[in-house]
């Protein structure tokens, strides 16, 4: 495997950077992550703008333009020969000093992109469904760390992802501070009711996921009715269906929550239409390389 850094491919094992990047020293950084499918790039141009709002919020320079940022995740799938992948794109304030003061990073702002593989969960759940909790820790305030910010401080998800391995469970619902559903460790989630989807805001502590926005004009495609607005565990609980979405993990269904049988118990119709009518958007929406 190669690795870009720095406008540079390296070995795997020779990717390194400072141990005085403010990145590794405070989360300091943002990244996307990005899927391949038979050489289509899926929205990449959505992934990059993102990229850059959430630079811009942080004060972030980034040292490429979207489109040589562009040109380097195609230069680096090409070295690696990837025909299918996962591209984690990384931009970190570079390297610095040991105090928090950013302008200390008087050097070039570090970039990294891996091109991999990616395989969240096993085949199994998404024909049989997951079952998932909630767990106590609650989704980061916006106006603490806004959970739009895409950046390298993942904090808040991986003490919500320890809480559900801990209790046995692969996959957690975090609520907002409010008590609201906000979205899960690492997936946004939606539920059905009468036909009818569901999905928390972006004002609710959720972020605005490129394949909750995928759903959302697939439903609109398939004249379903779908609303962003509030929701609770009471409307998880007694929802028809449950699934969450994101890059890595695309559409899972959700049977289960906080032992609560969802619906059937088994991954709903809609959910199943949803998943094929993304699988084959994925072959056609995208940047060719």
């Amino acid at each position: 495997m190669k690795v870009y850094l720095n406008g540079k491919l390296v070995p795997k094992e020779k990717a390194l950077i400072s141990c005085f990047d403010h990145g590794v020293l405070y989360g300091d950084g943002a990244f996307e992550g990005i899927r391949v499918y038979n050489r289509l790039i899926f929205r990449l141009d959505e992934h990059i703008e993102r990229l850059f709002e959430t630079a811009h919020t942080l004060m972030l320079q980034i040292p490429l333009t979207k489109k040589e940022m562009k040109q380097a995740i195609i230069y680096t799938l090409k070295a690696n020969k990837l025909k299918d992948a996962y591209i984690r794109l990384v931009v970190t304030r570079g390297e610095g000093d040991l105090g928090l003061d950013p302008r200390k990073c008087k050097g070039r702002q570090t970039v990294f992109i891996i091109t991999d593989k990616i395989e969240l969960y096993p085949e199994a759940i998404y024909k049989k469904g997951m079952e998932i909790i909630t767990v106590p820790t609650v989704r980061n305030l916006p106006e603490a760390l806004n959970p739009q910010l895409k950046s390298l401080n993942y904090l808040n998800n991986i003490l919500a992802k320890i809480e559900a391995i801990n209790s046995g469970f692969q996959e957690a619902i975090m609520l907002d501070t409010l008590g609201y559903v906000a979205e899960c460790t690492g997936d946004n989630i939606f539920i059905v009711k009468r036909n009818e989807l569901y999905t928390p805001p972006q004002c609710m502590g959720t972020l605005r996921g490129i394949t909750r926005d995928a759903v959302l004009g697939i439903a609109r495609r398939l004249s379903l009715s779908a609303h962003e607005h509030v929701i609770t565990r009471h409307e998880v609980y007694i929802s028809d269906e449950c699934f969450l979405t994101g890059t890595a993990a695309e559409i899972v269904p959700v049977v289960k929550v906080d032992g609560r049988q969802i619906g059937t118990g088994k991954p709903g119709e809609i959910t199943k239409l949803i998943s094929k009518e993304f699988k084959e958007l994925t072959k056609r929406d995208g940047v060719k390389y």
